[in-house]
């Protein structure tokens, strides 16, 4: 088999396994990995080497960037605090408890360090989707996104400093504390800068297709601007998606949104799918170029059960400490504790966030980068050990915690009554009324033009009022109605689809003519039905 065949085989492998994921109730992530092990077995597989320089940069941006594009300033904003305790907090804890038990295991301190940084960030990418699949509180889910996205940071600023004592043979303590300092302003200020530039640039373009170009490549930009800078890139990427997706809607052409979510979308789903497979490729070659399974694997074991139990036992104590937060707050303005602020998390949602811990693409990613040699042309010390561990971990989390995710979260009854399908068509209403008032109140304009356009948005309005009766008419618990509305409405648009495409290939229309319609076919299906 040819290079080329096994990467179009791994792509393959994932699109058959994302439906099969929702089929089975199984996180794709889980089964992603079970086909990478799997597949470097099979006779004639070759051997996939990635360079470790270009892992990082080529990883980390596209999915950070995406990460931010499904999140707003105002959600962590409100979740500040068990966001830092868990990304901040608890991502340094999980570091230094690996550290000391990798050294007591043998390992140099610097080297111990290195495991602790790879190891410490959960990947929120399982557990968001089993979250958002089973409609858990959005609180919670806001939380595991919030650290998913900050504990990177973390993570991988305790990385770059690991590595390089590694490298260098030994820092100082002014050093560490230098280099941690330049990396959060470097990192920040480099973020907002490609922010405001990017704000700047999409909002003279104009063009779809240049704006989502644009978009694409300022994570890129950010990340390796931070990092020459010395900065943290992870939180140049951070800091640059937020910025872009608090104040550059309006800077944005409504195709070039539509076209910029698609692409970001396609990218998040197919690189984190890649690097999953790629686990099962990189822990085949680690155990054939030097088999460390027997001295590493207790060690593997016991960084499981440390970072396991470390997260229950760092929770439960936080939310307590939120809880007196709350109550103290609440009493100093004589309001009910949930008027004075967020609500702390039950008991359950605690033991629903403490489980889902699994470790994954940041984990995975920044084992490959680790380099094969040192600047002196030595080796770097203990590689495979480290990387073997790393996999290991991510492997074992992804199974143990993974598959039993959504059972424990069905076997709680944790869960939301927010009805997002209503809240969308009420939102969709009031968007629609307001521009109607507008366009109603505009004196400035002929007559003609503007019942024209008054038409367009009473049409939509009636219409939008009218499916949301009919999918609440049949009033029963299987949603019937709803079932039937999304139903005639594929078969509707089925036929529009046939009927411009027959237009098409007939030469009754040109192929420019066709795609427009087609465009607008798709969107209304986007609309309705999505």
């Amino acid at each position: 088999m040819s290079t080329i065949a096994l990467w179009g085989l791994i792509v393959a492998g994932i699109v058959v396994l994302t439906p099969l994921a929702d089929r089975v109730r199984v996180p794709l992530p889980v089964l992603l990995t079970l086909f990478g092990i799997v597949l470097p077995l099979l006779p004639g597989t070759p051997e996939l080497r990635l360079e470790p320089e270009l892992v990082l940069p080529l990883v980390l941006p596209p999915l950070l960037f995406a990460a931010t594009q499904r999140a707003t300033v105002r959600e962590f904003r409100e979740q500040a605090r068990p966001i830092l305790l868990t990304a901040v907090g608890l991502t340094i804890a999980s570091a230094a408890l690996v550290a000391v038990l990798a050294h007591a295991a043998g390992a140099p301190w610097a080297v111990a360090w290195v495991l602790g940084a790879i190891v410490s960030p959960p990947d929120p990418v399982a557990a968001t989707a089993v979250a958002r699949r089973l409609r858990l509180p959005g609180r919670v889910v806001t939380v595991l996104e919030g650290e998913g996205m900050f504990n990177d940071a973390t993570a991988l600023v305790l990385y770059h400093v690991a590595v390089a004592a590694v490298v260098a043979g030994s820092v100082t303590v002014g050093e560490v504390g230098l280099d941690l300092v330049l990396a959060v302003v470097v990192g920040v200020g480099t973020g907002l800068v490609g922010g405001w530039l990017g704000h700047r640039v999409l909002g003279r373009l104009h063009v779809p297709a240049a704006e989502t170009t644009v978009t694409i490549a300022l994570p890129f930009a950010a990340y390796l601007g931070a990092e020459q800078l010395h900065g943290s890139g992870v939180l140049a990427v951070l800091t640059l998606g937020l910025v872009l997706r608090s104040v550059s809607h309006a800077s944005v052409t409504s195709g070039g949104w539509l076209l910029g979510r698609s692409v970001w979308e396609y990218a998040d789903y197919l690189i984190t799918g890649l690097v999953f497979v790629l686990i099962g490729f990189e822990l085949t070659s680690v155990l054939d170029d030097n088999p460390v399974a027997s001295s590493a694997l207790p060690l593997a074991i016991g960084v499981v059960v440390v970072l396991v139990v470390l997260r229950f036992v760092w929770l439960f104590p936080a939310v307590w400490l939120l809880e007196r937060q709350l109550a103290g707050r609440a009493r100093a303005q004589g309001v009910p504790a949930e008027v004075a602020g967020i609500g702390a998390f039950t008991r359950r949602e605690t033991v629903v966030m403490s489980w889902a811990g699994m470790r994954g693409v940041v984990t995975v990613a920044s084992a490959l980068a680790l380099p094969h040699v040192m600047s002196t042309g030595e080796d770097f010390p203990e590689r495979s050990t480290v990387v073997f561990v790393g996999l290991v971990v991510v492997l074992a989390t992804l199974v143990l915690q993974g598959l039993t995710l959504a059972p424990v979260v069905r076997w709680l009854g944790v869960g939301s009554t927010a009805d997002e399908a209503a809240e969308v068509a009420v939102l969709r209403e009031q968007a629609t009324r307001a521009a109607l008032d507008a366009v109603r109140a505009r004196d400035d304009v002929p007559r003609p033009v503007r019942e024209a356009v008054a038409l367009q948005y009473e049409g939509y309005l009636t219409a939008q009022l009218a499916l949301s009766e009919a999918r609440r008419a049949g009033d029963d618990a299987e949603g019937r109605f709803g079932q039937e509305v999304d139903a005639l409405l594929r078969d509707a648009v089925e036929v529009e689809r046939d009927v411009v495409v027959r237009a098409r290939n007939d030469g009754a229309v040109s192929a420019h003519v066709a795609d427009e319609v087609l465009a607008d076919v798709e969107a209304r299906a986007v609309r309705d039905l999505d």
